[in-house]
């Protein structure tokens, strides 16, 4: 039997993390303080690199929610890491648009450059291979986002070769 978010232990919240935590809790009406969730959850996977069940339950107490409730938006979006991720996360549109114009392709061929498969990490811990739904960017596709943060767009295989080349090249910084 796998344990639940209800069953998890509650992470300790670090003094810096609670004081960012209060700085966007202080942008809503007291009643509405749950509205902080996104922001709250982006906060501890800067701090931790991923959501675990026992930070979501810890968001849930310091928003006054159901730890249900905070997992709900945890697994909503793709954003959020539910698992420890590589260096680089690399999530491919899968969404209709995109497969016409060459995703799934994408997906496939960074599948088979990286060797592991959608959803896995390679072995060094460099990337992280993902599907995603739309990101916005139709006309540009197929496209790809990097660690949550750097769209790239039209990913022809020579594209995908020199992007994963470069980050396997670029340096490690904090």
């Amino acid at each position: 039997m796998s344990a639940t978010v209800a069953d998890a232990p509650v992470a300790a919240l670090s003094e810096a993390m609670r004081a960012r935590f209060a700085r966007e809790v202080a942008k809503y009406p007291p009643e509405g303080k749950q509205s902080a969730v996104i922001a709250c959850l982006t906060i501890a996977q800067q701090e931790q690199g991923w959501v675990s069940p026992a930070m979501e339950k810890a968001v849930a107490e310091y928003l006054g929610m159901p730890p249900m409730a905070v997992h709900e938006v945890t697994s909503f979006y793709n954003m959020f890491n539910q698992q420890p991720v590589g260096r680089f996360k690399l999530n491919v549109c899968t969404n209709l648009p995109c497969q016409l114009r060459g995703g799934a392709q994408a997906l496939a061929y960074l599948e088979q450059t990286l060797g592991i498969v959608d959803g896995d990490t390679t072995p060094d811990g460099l990337f992280t291979l993902q599907h995603c739904e739309c990101l916005g960017a139709c006309a540009d596709a197929p496209v790809m986002l990097v660690n949550d943060r750097n769209m790239c767009s039209f990913m022809s295989d020579d594209k995908l070769q020199q992007l994963v080349d470069g980050l396997k090249g670029a340096e490690v910084t904090p």
